[in-house]
């Protein structure tokens, strides 16, 4: 540009040129309509016939024209997409391979110009100017400017041109950047959305599986609370779900937008726990070299759960109590009280009022907490669905080793219904996957596979000792069985099978009929 303004003068209307089509490119956003106001302020002063912008794409090793302007009217954008040509022909093959411009008096007399190529189907061309546009990444397209009206072009056309062929080309550049940027936001967004419903579908309420009387009746609760923001405390052993419950409260609820902050409140020291829910200012203790938000703080207007709550130390609920009642928090080592604004939903695997009772536990928390109370039921006391639950931890897990559909045989399944599942769902889940991994490639899962826990008999669940059970249900559940081990022993053979068990074979077929044994 330098050297352009040593040795030749710019008058009032190209100055006007150059801060015309400044304003177009920085106050009209969209690109097709700011190329289309930029290439007819271009013909305008230049007096040309028409102006165009062909775009360089080096992967196709192609030019191709993104925006027209000539005498008559704008060229339609379903013409101009369909006029690409190859990149070492004409006049823009020169351009690029040497990235200098060129001014054509005559093309008629220039072997670089390629009539098929380089005109325009709605005009003949005499003469042109073709300018590169560039930025510091390269070449990113040509400026044409095309017949001159009033005699012939002149040097002063093509360095005008080429000053203002560096502010399209970033122009340009800014507005494809730009393009990519709100491609990649809307693909974010499209990405957040599509994590969120999968929260949701993951935890909603048919994601609990199960369909006993007991869990019908959680399902009921769930009904009543999920479209509330009431304080919800969730009690049941170890291992049936309470984490599972409290985020279906959650994401079907109004906060499923907001944050959801789980702590176990057994899991860390006093300290640590403080400081985990509280936050802490800098300095406040050895190690805290930064400030850090604590979960009141972090959730938002969203949902903490707080499992295991009954193990929190006295002083700690002390200070829950003080968050509920006030609604604001104090950083550790700080002096000053924030804002915060949260659902409390708090799970315990031991009943609370017993705590109370025994001085474990805040009373007056208590009652803070347990304004919507939810129990779960143990496993043991909901065995019907340990055949739905045993279903989706094979596909579960047979899936994540990328193995064929395997099958649960009648014995197993037996064993799996006799056990009392102390560690409730989650020890089945670890069961099933054990059973899987030791089965390797066999498609069958058989007793033999399971853990001697889950394949010893207890006397609570033997039948023959069960006295509230009568006799016949007794016989009878011993008699299923005997024929489930036999067949079981025996890979499914009904004839080894009936050997076994001193029957005939149509009298083994006739016992696995009346009992509805699967093979």
């Amino acid at each position: 540009m330098a050297g352009f303004t040593n040795h030749i003068s710019l008058h009032k209307e190209d100055l006007n040129l150059i801060y015309e089509v400044a304003t177009s490119i920085h106050a009209i956003h969209d690109l097709n309509e700011m190329l289309h106001d930029v290439l007819l302020k271009i013909k305008d002063v230049f007096h040309i016939d028409g102006a165009s912008i062909a775009l360089h794409d080096r992967q196709r090793k192609e030019f191709y024209f993104i925006r027209t302007v000539e005498k008559q009217e704008d060229i339609t954008q379903k013409h101009i997409d369909q006029k690409h040509f190859p990149d070492n022909y004409g006049i823009a093959g020169w351009v690029l391979k040497t990235k200098k411009s060129i001014l054509i008096e005559d093309v008629s007399r220039d072997n670089r110009f390629t009539n098929k190529l380089d005109m325009q189907q709605e005009m003949t061309i005499h003469s042109m100017i073709c300018v590169p546009l560039e930025t510091r990444k390269g070449l990113l397209g040509l400026l044409y400017a095309l017949n001159k009206q009033d005699g012939t072009f002149c040097e002063k056309d093509l360095r005008l041109l080429e000053i203002l062929s560096s502010t399209i080309a970033v122009a340009i550049e800014n507005a494809r950047l730009y393009g990519d940027l709100q491609r990649h936001v809307k693909s974010l967004e499209k990405e957040n959305i599509r994590l969120k419903t999968e929260l949701r579908n993951r935890y909603n309420k048919q994601g609990i599986i199960g369909s006993s009387t007991a869990l019908q009746r959680v399902f009921a609760l769930l009904d009543k609370v999920v479209a509330t923001t009431t304080t919800v405390l969730i009690q049941g052993e170890t291992g049936t779900g309470k984490e599972l419950i409290a985020k279906a409260i959650h994401y079907n609820g109004p906060l499923r937008n907001k944050p959801f902050m789980a702590e176990n409140c057994a899991a860390l020291s006093e300290n640590l726990l403080e400081s985990e829910l509280f936050g802490h200012v800098k300095g406040a203790f050895t190690g805290a070299v930064n400030e850090k938000k604590g979960l009141f703080e972090m959730a938002r207007g969203g949902t903490i759960f707080l499992d295991e709550i009954a193990d929190m130390p006295t002083a700690m609920q002390t200070k829950l109590l003080r968050v509920l009642q006030e609604g604001q928090v104090r950083p550790v080592g700080g002096s000053a009280s924030r804002r915060v604004d949260f659902r409390l939903i708090t799970a315990a695997n031991r009943d609370l009022y017993e705590e109370v009772k025994k001085g474990g536990f805040r009373e007056d928390l208590f009652y803070r907490i347990q304004v919507f109370p939810i129990v779960l039921p143990p496993l043991r006391e909901r065995k019907e669905d340990i055949a739905l639950l045993t279903a989706h931890f094979l596909k579960k897990y047979a899936t994540k080793f990328k193995r064929p559909v395997v099958r649960l045989t009648p014995g197993a399944m037996d064993r799996l219904m006799q056990h009392d599942w102390p560690g409730n769902i989650r020890e089945l889940e670890h069961e099933i996957e054990r059973a899987l991994t030791l089965a390797g490639k066999d498609e069958d899962i058989t007793a033999s596979y399971l853990s001697e826990r889950v394949r010893g008999v207890s006397s609570q669940t033997d039948p023959q000792l069960e006295v509230s059970t009568s006799l016949s249900a007794a016989v009878s559940r011993l008699e299923r069985r005997m024929v489930v081990d036999a067949l079981n022993q025996t890979g499914g053979n009904r004839s080894q099978a009936a050997r076994l068990l001193g029957l005939t074979r149509q009298g083994l077929l006739n016992k696995i009929a009346r009992y509805n044994i699967e093979l």
